[in-house]
C-alpha cells in the first residue's frame, strides 16, 4: 500500500488558515527526494543530477529574499534524522522553523508571481512534507 504524501496546501486547509488570523511561525517538516526531479521544470533543472538536499538548498537561497520581504523570517534550518519521541519508521530530512508577522503576510509571500518562479527547485526536491502554523502562546 502507497503511503499518501503532502507536498502543498489543500483549498480547504488554506481556507481555515485564513480565518484564523494568526501570527506566529511556521514549523515545517521536510521528506527529500534521493534526487532531484525536475521532469516538470525542465528550465530550472541544472546540468546534472543533483540530490533532493542540494536542490531543497537551492530553493531555500532563492525564496529567503521572498520571505523577508513579506515581513518573515526563517529562524531555523536544522538536519533532521529519526525521533527521540514518535513512531520508529518516521522521520524527516530538514525542519524548517519560520517567523511569520501574519497570515496575510504569509498568503501574499506564497503568491507573489516572482518567489512562483522558483518553486520548481522545491517541487523538484520535496517528497513529502508537513506545515504547522504555530500560535503563539503566553506563558
Amino acid at each position: 500500500m502507497l503511503n499518501k504524501t503532502y507536498t502543498y496546501p489543500t483549498y480547504e486547509a488554506g481556507r481555515h488558515l485564513a480565518l484564523k488570523k494568526i501570527q506566529g511561525s511556521i514549523v515545517n517538516l521536510i521528506r527529500l527526494k534521493e534526487f532531484a526531479d525536475y521532469s516538470d521544470f525542465p528550465d530550472k533543472a541544472p546540468e546534472t543530477t543533483i540530490s533532493g538536499y542540494e536542490a531543497f538548498m537551492s530553493y531555500i537561497q532563492l525564496a529567503k529574499p521572498f520571505v523577508e520581504q513579506a515581513g518573515g523570517e526563517i529562524l531555523l534550518v536544522g538536519k533532521g534524522g529519526r525521533f527521540l519521541i514518535g513512531p520508529e519508521n518516521e522521520q524527516w530530512d530538514i525542519c524548517m522553523l519560520i517567523k511569520q508577522k501574519s497570515v496575510s503576510d504569509f498568503f501574499a509571500f506564497e503568491q507573489n508571481p516572482d518567489y512562483m518562479k522558483i518553486t520548481g527547485h522545491r517541487s523538484a526536491s520535496i517528497l513529502d512534507s508537513r506545515l504547522l502554523p504555530l500560535e503563539m502562546l503566553s506563558f
